[in-house]
């Protein structure tokens, strides 16, 4: 009994992966099929979206250019966005997000400056923290 028939005028796709990827920060890898021969900013996308449409936390975004993509057995580098996800021999994937640069105007930094002044170090926190006695009556 054949279950299953392919259809002869498909053209044929090469081969498929199921791929691992780990957001940064989130509580388990998302797992998918992808084709081999998709590019890595093909790959982000669908993890962003899987990601997005499973609701997990924290919230990402869906802008592919805020996001790197790591392969932990390939190196210590961010994979090319245009590169083929087939081409590295790897299923288990890193996301990251890019880090955003910091705006910081004059009163803000002035303020900043004021309140590490007020505050002391951490040594004196605890130093004070210690000293305070609370009864239990």
């Amino acid at each position: 009994m054949l279950l299953y028939k392919q259809k002869k005028n498909q053209p044929a796709k090469g081969k498929r992966l199921l791929i691992s990827v780990t957001v940064l920060g989130s509580a388990g890898p998302i797992r998918f099929v992808v084709n081999e021969e998709e590019v890595v900013t093909a790959v982000i996308d669908t993890a962003l979206k899987s990601y997005a449409r499973e609701g997990r936390l924290p919230v990402l975004g869906s802008d592919l250019n805020d996001f790197f993509l790591y392969c932990p057995n390939a190196g210590s580098g961010a994979l090319s966005p245009w590169e083929t996800i087939g081409s590295l021999g790897c299923r288990n994937f890193m996301l990251c997000k890019k880090p955003q640069p910091v705006k910081v105007d004059n009163n803000a930094r002035s303020n900043s400056a004021i309140t590490q002044k007020a505050s002391g170090s951490w040594k004196s926190w605890i130093n004070k923290s210690r000293s305070l006695k609370i009864s239990s009556h």
